[in-house]
């Protein structure tokens, strides 16, 4: 019955990383495996096919176990569900910042920081706000900004190209050294396995490195950002900005930075944060005026209300469906491992895979270059359910960086190759030849500043 439930989960993952060939929604796949997952479970516990392990990690057999079963199976479900609901809620809210800070424009302030003739010196300007931004606002996000201000800038598309793919670089490796940067980092400080002082102080060198060495093998060898030009400069930049962009600007920024203070003063869960920022940056787009002599009707263009609309439940669902899959997995009892303890499939594996690669460099480090090809939140996922190693221990630090820097490598790896790849038209070959190669000399090169910096035992 268990290696059902892995044969489930197993086509439910290529189904969702044969996404854009087979012309099938990753939600679709991912809510329809959960579902299937949990009942095949929930059959199999009843019939006495399959043992669990519960919320403190004892086994528990329906047969033997009867009442306290039961217990134990509904206490695991609403325990993964309060988790994944955690992250959900943190997400949302974060996304409703973006899209209220987006209706008001607030992202055409970043243009006033590009002034320059030099296309060198225009690939270090936008990589720098592409790295820092998105240490902030998600790496899908700051790609879209980005490359839509690289439109005003650059009209030559096969020139554009190559900077809308080292955003991509950027982008990918401004996240992974921020709680807030990334799905895959907040996904690992919400479950307490790093804190955001610890994933900056341990990350933000590696990323660092990840950002500045292709940047700077790119600005001396690629012909493409040699050169100067008078970049288009935008005439109408005054319509084009609202009387209240730069204040929703940097309050919604301000907000989000925000967060991860709030959680170290109170020790409330990072997501009570986040629904204070939304309500001071909601409060705030009630009263601000967008531009003079505003309609009431005009006003609900730019309130909250709209901005719910806009956000992305779909990619919510999605991060529903798979983590709720991953559970399954952590939650059904796979086998017995060292101590003659029973362990969910995950651990089991875990167990496993230390045995083949006791080096948990290596194990990180080809997690990482899965997410080029596999999506990295159920990477993250499984890992959380496989490993038990303390908060802020050198795996999790790893892993952060890896998973949330090795989609770069290729261009359908990561949330802002795909944005990149759609409104560029990036192809994948092109990509490959071109950005890969610098994606992967600094995913190698921040990997290697990890370990020099924090060894092992470190």
């Amino acid at each position: 019955m268990t290696s059902i439930l892995i044969a489930v989960f197993i086509i439910g993952y290529l189904l969702i990383t044969l996404e854009h060939p087979l012309k099938l929604d990753k939600t679709v796949t991912a809510l329809i495996m959960a579902a299937a997952l949990w009942g095949l479970l929930a059959i199999g516990f009843h019939t006495g096919w399959l043992d669990i392990i519960g919320v403190e990690k004892e086994a528990f057999n329906f047969a033997a176990s009867g009442a306290a079963g039961q217990e134990a199976f509904d206490t695991s479900l609403l325990h993964h569900l309060a988790s994944i609901s955690e992250i959900l809620i943190f997400l949302i809210c974060a996304m409703t910042i973006v899209e209220i800070m987006d209706l008001h424009r607030a992202f055409s302030v970043v243009q006033d920081f590009v002034r320059t003739r030099s296309y060198t010196r225009l690939l270090w300007i936008i990589g720098t706000l592409a790295f820092f931004l998105s240490s902030v606002i998600d790496n899908l996000t700051t790609t879209i900004i980005m490359v839509s201000l690289l439109r005003t800038l650059i009209p030559n598309q096969e020139r554009r190209i190559w900077y809308a793919g080292m955003v991509v670089i950027a982008a990918n490796a401004g996240g992974a050294w921020s709680p807030i940067g990334d799905v895959t980092t907040t996904m690992l400080w919400i479950a307490k396995k790093v804190t955001a002082l610890g994933l900056m102080e341990h990350l933000i060198i590696p990323s660092l490195i990840c950002f500045l060495v292709p940047f700077g093998v790119a600005s001396v060898f690629i012909k493409a950002f040699r050169g100067s030009s008078e970049f288009k400069t935008d005439e109408n930049d005054e319509e084009m900005s609202l009387l209240s962009s730069r204040t929703m600007f940097y309050l919604g920024l301000g907000a989000i930075i925000f967060v991860p203070f709030f959680k170290t003063a109170t020790n409330l869960p990072p997501y009570i944060g986040m629904i204070l920022a939304l309500g001071v940056v909601w409060l705030v787009s009630e009263y601000i005026t967008p531009h003079e002599d505003i309609s009431d009707s005009e006003k609900n263009l730019y309130s909250a209300k709209r901005a719910l609309e806009r956000i992305e439940m779909s990619s919510i669902l999605f991060f529903l469906g798979i983590l709720l899959s991953v559970a399954a997995l952590e939650t059904v009892s796979y086998g017995i491992i060292h101590g003659g303890e029973q362990a969910g499939t995950l651990r089991y594996f875990a167990e496993v895979m230390h045995a083949a690669i006791p080096s948990r460099e290596i194990t990180s480090t080809l997690i990482g270059m899965a997410s080029a090809v596999v999506d990295n939140v159920p990477l993250v996922a499984a890992a959380l359910g496989m490993f038990s190693d303390p908060i802020d221990d050198r795996l999790w630090h790893l892993l952060a960086f890896t998973t949330g820097t090795g989609g770069s490598l290729l261009i359908i790896g990561s949330a802002a190759g795909v944005a990149a790849m759609g409104m560029e038209k990036i192809r994948f070959g092109w990509y490959l030849k071109n950005i890969g190669w610098l994606a992967a000399l600094g995913f190698f090169a921040g990997i290697a500043a990890f370990i020099l910096l924090k060894p092992s035992g470190g």
